[in-house]
């Protein structure tokens, strides 16, 4: 045993001499990799606005306005490209076909990546590209983090060993990830001894554990943050307005010189005039491209990754669970507001605007849960309360045909498209960044401020945030704890807004804040603002001002009539209106949030 130690510690000690050499063979010269650095901003957002303008004023502007960009596309990439132009001044829009964050943005593992996956590749393959990602993700997650504190945070992960070997190789590869973390580290990892782990986990498989290694990454609400860097954006000056379809692109002279579009809601029809176009749809980039160029060949291909949510009871409230084998990184239990996610199950798949889980998605993913969980427990189909499928945009690597890329890829068309595809959510500001860069020196634009300011933006809501802010709205307004938490967490300082027309409840304790279902801390007010934040439609409510979708889909039904209800009558729906919202989300429910699957299951 001792030698057998002593030769997988010398192997260990040897892997982080190797990986600092590597950094030393990557970084000689002193040359540096070109990821972004943090700038002070000399000019501060043009056009400030103190309240969001409305849909209707929003698109009066699209039709009558000249605009420097026009951004195709709502999710993180493309709203990170509208607040970056519109923060230096450009004149900017933005359209989304469906909603804010309605594709992928939404459907993540709700990670903010540090890049570890980036540093095995780096090491191993002595992969310069990978050891500059490894870079952006640590500088990124730290901006994330700093950027709306009330949507993220640090997140514990373990990852449970069953091999000896496994203690000494992990714990080095840690280490060197602690390094080049540096200032970006964010706590450091450790060992936990077997007892612990089944602390930590009791569920855990226990024959043959020997311990697990942690390590600290980053964790948020993507939808909600989707949505801030989209309000955001709009405080900032852009003109950006959600169910607005891109049916074409406008020429002249052969050049790129506007989109024309459809509003969803109302049928009407216009175009929209700018000196750039951006297409950042994600996976639906080559659509966009063959608009311009029937010809053009696929830049991208798409990957679809199905997450589904247990009861909190099967993981841990602080720690998620990482499958050490797993060569893409992916979590397997994922703590997220109360309840556990796991994901993801990978597969190849066709573009589609309305994905759906399937019953053999589900079981490979509990297959998976089952094999690390103790035999006395079984995670069973019926405990799933909601599934959904992501369809990610992956591009492929000019430099290395055949290979994917690691970072995000730029193209210009001849006549003027500016395509951005791939990248990640952590990384969706560089992607911006670099993107608007392009446009201003390809299109010739002149912004009133030439450098990127987006790394010392504070996102709406995270100005007089702090973490004891529910505690104000438990004691001003009378709260329920849980609830006051919820709106903390999700809404920032605009709690208070919320809060202001949370109506009374009627009882002694709590005083305000009618909650839309019982088993959840969501109540009346938040559909109200959800409007203001420019939700049209029941779904949008649902799925993405509220998340209740991605928590329980049951539960999401049932507080449908409610919803729909206040909606209603905050917009003036029609009987028929109503029904016709009631059924979309329904249908919604069942077949993307995994309802259907579920009610086979117990029926």
């Amino acid at each position: 045993m001792n030698s057998k130690f002593k030769k997988i510690t010398a192997a260990g000690l040897a892997g982080v001499v190797g990986a600092a050499t590597t950094t030393y063979f990557l970084l000689r010269n002193n040359e540096r990799p070109n990821w972004p650095v943090s700038v002070k901003a000399q000019n501060p957002p043009v056009n400030l606005k103190k309240e969001l303008p409305s849909r209707s004023e929003q698109i009066k502007s699209l039709k009558s306005d000249q605009f420097d960009i026009i951004v195709i596309g709502g999710g993180a990439t493309g709203a990170g490209c509208a607040l970056d132009a519109a923060t230096r001044g450009l004149k900017t829009a933005l359209i989304e076909a469906n909603d804010f964050s309605s594709g992928t943005s939404s459907r993540s593992t709700k990670l903010i990546h540090g890049g570890l996956f980036y540093l095995k590749a780096a090491v191993q393959g002595l992969d310069r590209e990978c050891f500059e990602m490894l870079q952006i993700s640590l500088n990124e997650r730290t901006v994330m983090l700093n950027q709306a504190p009330y949507l993220a945070g640090p997140l514990a992960v373990m990852l449970p060993l069953y091999r000896w070997w496994q203690v000494f190789y992990y714990w080095f590869g840690m280490k060197m990830f602690d390094i080049m973390s540096g200032k970006h580290s964010i706590e450091s990892s450790y060992y936990v001894s077997k007892s612990n782990a089944l602390k930590l986990f009791p569920m855990l498989k226990s024959d043959n554990l020997v311990g697990g290694i942690v390590y600290y990454d980053g964790q948020h609400d993507d939808s909600r943050m989707n949505l801030a860097i989209v309000m955001t954006a709009t405080l900032s000056g852009a003109t950006i307005a959600n169910h607005i379809t891109m049916t074409g692109l406008v020429k002249s002279n052969d050049a790129v010189s506007g989109v024309s579009v459809r509003d969803e809601l109302t049928g009407e029809t216009w175009d929209i005039r700018g000196k750039c176009v951006v297409n950042a749809t994600g996976a639906f980039i080559d659509t966009i491209r063959k608009m311009d160029d029937p010809k053009a060949k696929d830049l991208g291909v798409v990957n679809c990754g199905v997450h589904l949510t247990l009861p909190g009871y099967y993981g841990s409230e602080q720690m998620g669970l990482l499958d050490p084998n797993i060569t893409a990184g992916i979590a397997i239990l994922v703590p997220w507001q109360g309840h556990t996610i796991v994901g993801s199950a990978d597969s190849p798949c066709d573009v589609s605007y309305s994905p759906m889980p399937t019953d053999n998605d589900i079981d490979v993913l509990l297959k998976y849960v089952n094999h690390y969980f103790s035999s006395s427990i079984k995670v069973r189909k019926a405990d799933v309360l909601s599934a959904w499928n992501g369809v990610r945009g992956l591009v492929w690597n000019p430099k290395k045909p055949g290979n994917i890329a690691w970072k995000h890829v730029i193209e210009i068309s001849k006549s003027g498209l500016l395509t951005i595809g791939g990248g990640s959510w952590t990384t969706y500001r560089v992607s911006a960044c670099d993107t608007i860069d392009t446009a201003i020196k390809c299109m010739h634009l002149k912004p009133s401020c030439n450098q990127c300011i987006t790394d010392k933006l504070k996102l709406v809501g995270s100005e007089k945030w702090e973490p004891t802010t529910y505690l104000r709205l438990v004691q001003e307004f009378g709260m329920e704890v849980d609830v006051a938490k919820h709106l903390s967490n999700t809404y920032g300082d605009k709690a208070f807004v919320i809060a202001n027309m949370a109506s009374p409840t009627g009882k002694r304790w709590p005083v305000v804040g009618r909650r839309i279902h019982p088993e959840y801390p969501y109540i009346e007010a938040e559909v109200k603002y959800g409007i203001k934040e420019y939700a049209v439609t029941a779904v949008d409510m649902i799925a993405r001002r509220t998340r209740l979708a991605f928590l329980n889909a049951h539960a999401a039904q049932e507080a449908l009539s409610l919803i729909v209800d206040i909606m209603g009558q905050e917009l003036s729906w029609s009987n028929a209106e109503k029904e016709k919202q009631c059924n979309i989300a329904a249908e919604f429910l069942q077949t993307e949030m995994g309802k259907k699957l579920n009610d086979t299951t117990k029926t």
